[in-house]
């Protein structure tokens, strides 16, 4: 209502760094195994293709949640962000989300081949991400094509939910459109992430 733009912008900075940081780190992880020639010997070890991946992927959320706790502390007492919402809900629901940015993760690993592959691949989904998902521009001013676009990205949703719970003070009653969404890309991104390394690792 003050018009204060970093009361709006730190709740859609800690989706953008969770989703950056989790595909970024999961995608690299595994990716570095194929480029050091590893990938081979752990096939032949009795670890299951999904006991690897999350191998791979549990340090990457105990970063991403330290992070995105030191942002949110640092939005609070720094930049007098207020929180308006149930913590817990939140960090609830950031798990969620980082479900499917890890799953993203996964599925670039599966295609690239090097590093810098990965990296590349990731700025595809990062750069949309950042202009098409409502955290600079208002997706309710962009073209219909546009917006479902940015519709298809997982952090549009998110945005909603960090939002809404640190600046409203919503509730999950008020938010049940963008978690139904997040759920449906969470299971759907990861089911196809992990057959695709299984496909790959066999």
């Amino acid at each position: 209502p003050d018009m204060a733009s970093i009361i709006f912008m730190i709740p859609g900075l800690v989706g953008l760094l969770l989703q950056q940081q989790t595909l970024l780190l999961t995608a690299f992880a595994i990716v570095r195994e194929k480029e050091m020639g590893t990938v081979e010997q752990i096939l032949v070890t009795p670890i299951r293709p999904w006991e690897v991946m999350l191998g791979k992927i549990m340090p990457n959320i105990a970063i991403a949640f330290f992070n995105m706790s030191t942002i949110l502390a640092l939005g609070i007492l720094w930049f007098d962000v207020p929180f308006n919402g149930d913590i817990w809900l939140f960090f609830a629901l950031a798990f969620l989300f980082l479900f499917t940015s890890l799953g993203l993760g996964i599925l670039i690993s599966t295609v690239a081949t090097s590093q810098k592959q990965a990296q590349e691949l990731a700025r595809l989904l990062i750069l949309p991400s950042m202009m098409l998902s409502g955290f600079i521009f208002p997706r309710e001013a962009m073209p219909p094509v546009l917006q479902w676009l940015g519709s298809l990205i997982p952090v549009t949703y998110f945005l909603k939910i960090s939002r809404g719970i640190i600046t409203k003070g919503v509730g999950l009653d008020s938010l049940h459109e963008p978690v139904i969404a997040l759920v449906i890309f969470g299971v759907v991104v990861f089911l196809l992430s992990a057959r695709t390394f299984r496909t790959r690792l066999d």
